[in-house]
């Protein structure tokens, strides 16, 4: 029998930090996240966290591959992958038929075309300001004196839209500022929120051209009101996963097995 093959994609994002661990490249033996990313000890708590969930050591994985915005720090990765390809692999792997995905991060939002095969064909980006992604949430949620896990909570309570109309993350919360002094529900509020973010990410998707099925990733996908927003925006029926923050982290996951797989095809024909 073929001995078991185990590899490990850790995605260090610029606010959290996820891994994945995979059996012979088909099945998740264990996955974490921890809410700090980048420059903070959260890459190492990643690691340490998915290997206990396993039940492994840190010697019993044989290859692991980084990605995210500080994969280059990883001193713990044999390899690094792009997020871009990453995202794609790992999207591929929960849906075979993806050809569109939205990626809302914690400080970028992106939107890719996905060919046959999985392969990434085009993608837009917009890493220059903070609306229109997790981070922007925070800000609100901070601002509205709630849990931004209660975002898609307080969005399904809201029967009336609010509109935001500043795209900067400043005056946005100077305009949630103003309309809590006027009385204006917190749950609307909310929805105005998503339905604004929805406006700048839905560009993105629209200009990289939306086909479907179309997929989101980032934690900003278990918001289930920010999907809703987005299915408006676009048009287009939104599928999501209970994996859609550690996407990145699966499919450096996946590309760690197939570099395995290379080695060994490469190693047989000498």
């Amino acid at each position: 029998m073929a001995e078991t093959i185990y590899t490990m994609g850790v995605d260090v994002g610029s606010t959290a930090s996820k891994g994945v661990i995979l059996k012979d490249g088909r099945e998740i033996v264990a996955n974490s996240v921890i809410d700090v990313g980048a420059g903070t000890s959260g890459p190492s708590r990643a690691i340490s966290e998915v290997l206990e969930k396993a039940g492994l050591k840190i010697e019993d994985i044989d290859f692991i591959t980084a990605t995210g915005y500080g994969r280059n720090s990883l001193e713990e990765a044999d390899f690094q992958m792009s997020e871009l390809s990453c995202h794609a692999k790992g999207a591929y792997f929960l849906f075979p038929r993806v050809h569109t995905i939205i990626d809302i991060g914690g400080q970028d939002a992106k939107a890719l075309k996905i060919g046959e095969g999985g392969v990434l064909e085009n993608f837009v980006m917009n890493d220059k300001c903070a609306a229109g992604t997790g981070r922007f949430l925070d800000v609100i949620a901070r601002v509205l004196e709630v849990d931004v896990s209660d975002l898609e909570k307080l969005d399904s309570k809201s029967d009336k839209d609010v509109t935001i109309s500043s795209t900067c993350t400043v005056f946005a919360e100077s305009e949630v500022i103003s309309q809590l002094a006027q009385g204006t529900k917190i749950e609307d509020i909310v929805r105005g929120i998503h339905s604004a973010i929805a406006s700048r990410v839905g560009s993105l998707a629209k200009r990289v051209g939306i086909k479907d099925d179309v997929i989101m990733t980032g934690g900003v996908a278990l918001n289930g009101g920010m999907v809703r927003a987005l299915e408006k925006n676009i048009g287009h029926k939104i599928y999501t996963s209970p994996y859609c923050q550690l996407n990145g982290a699966l499919g450096a996951a996946i590309f760690a097995y197939q570099k395995i797989q290379n080695n060994m095809r490469r190693a047989a024909a000498k």
